[in-house]
């Protein structure tokens, strides 16, 4: 008897392989893969401007990547003690207005190099709800424009508009097209956050997410090097039960992250790549172990040996970066 529904996942072919740069850009649940990726020593930049939501501000912050335009002093704004940008998380925000340009400048400019040889782009979107700046805020354009983030400004400052599918298409259509001039080797894989956007209401978060898998499948359908991974069917048709939630019953916990990256690994890495994961996996292990007496001969064995396995991959695989755990293992 079969308890869970099977969701079919066609793997991919070539698959992410570890000498394949990678960027990912999207909302939180991209976090959790580029963590992963990161991690297990993947060249891997992940959202350059911080999580961003919505199609319109991630097809915004792409091609402000491709252009790498320079932000300017009169591009900030003051609010909450803070210089902020209405086009970067909040973790770009300071008290020193030109040591947040150049903060965001520098990220832009990495991003610029970066998706210029870039292997693959992961992109996750998290909703189809777009904030856009009214014009009650202070110094706010003529034409509404999005943000990436509302920095706790006033409510009365945004107007709260759901994408259309013919919006959503055209903004991909529009950015995706400037990708593949930029650099015409990328591939792109799509996901959708299983994260519940319940703010919204139930009813509307399931319209928003809708209206995003649509759009994900018409853009596969469309561009060749175009793909979707189904971590939003996994989470909600496959797990399907709270217990894999957090306590705030919207956030996917620990097991289904787990188990979805599990099932983006078998399927979308390159068999070969998946191979040499489970070597460094023990490595990184390894390397978090906390003695509780560091200066027995049992450790210091147990770090000269894992130097020396660390030293052997480092050698058979040179594009791999082990200089830290090769500076710990030395103590």
């Amino acid at each position: 008897m079969d308890f869970m529904l099977d969701c079919p996942i066609p793997d991919l072919k070539p698959g992410v392989d570890y000498k394949d740069p990678i960027l990912l850009t999207g909302s939180c649940f991209t976090e959790h893969i580029g963590n992963t990726l990161r991690d297990l020593k993947f060249d891997v930049l992940q959202n350059p401007n911080g999580i961003v939501f919505d199609p319109s501000t991630v097809t915004d912050s792409l091609i402000a990547y491709i252009e790498n335009r320079p932000l300017k002093e009169d591009s900030l704004f003051f609010l909450n003690e803070l210089w902020q940008s209405w086009q970067h998380h909040s973790s770009y925000s300071g008290t020193d207005a030109a040591a947040v340009l150049e903060k965001i400048n520098a990220s832009q400019a990495r991003a610029h190099h970066f998706l210029r040889k870039a292997k693959w782009l992961i992109i996750t979107l998290g909703t189809s709800f777009s904030y856009r700046l009214s014009s009650q805020a202070p110094g706010s354009p003529a034409a509404p424009i999005p943000v990436a983030n509302c920095h706790r400004a006033p409510a009365a400052w945004f107007h709260k508009h759901m994408m259309t599918i013919e919006e959503t298409n055209a903004a991909f259509d529009h950015c995706l097209h400037r990708l593949f001039a930029y650099n015409p080797d990328i591939r792109v894989i799509f996901t959708v956050s299983p994260v519940r956007h319940v703010r919204d209401g139930v009813v509307e978060n399931n319209r928003s997410k809708a209206r995003l898998i649509e759009v994900v499948h018409h853009i596969v359908g469309k561009f060749n090097g175009v793909y979707y991974f189904p971590a939003y069917e996994l989470v909600i048709d496959v797990l399907r039960d709270y217990r894999f939630y957090d306590i705030d019953l919207v956030h996917p916990n620990y097991a289904a992250t787990s188990y979805v990256l599990e099932r983006f690994t078998s399927h979308f890495i390159d068999p070969g790549s998946r191979a040499l994961m489970e070597e460094v996996k023990k490595i990184m292990i390894a390397r978090k172990h906390k003695p509780f007496q560091p200066t027995t001969q049992a450790h210091l064995r147990f770090l000269r040996d894992h130097r020396e396995k660390t030293e052997e991959l480092q050698r058979r695989c040179p594009f791999l970066d082990f200089r830290e755990e090769l500076a710990y293992f030395s103590v």
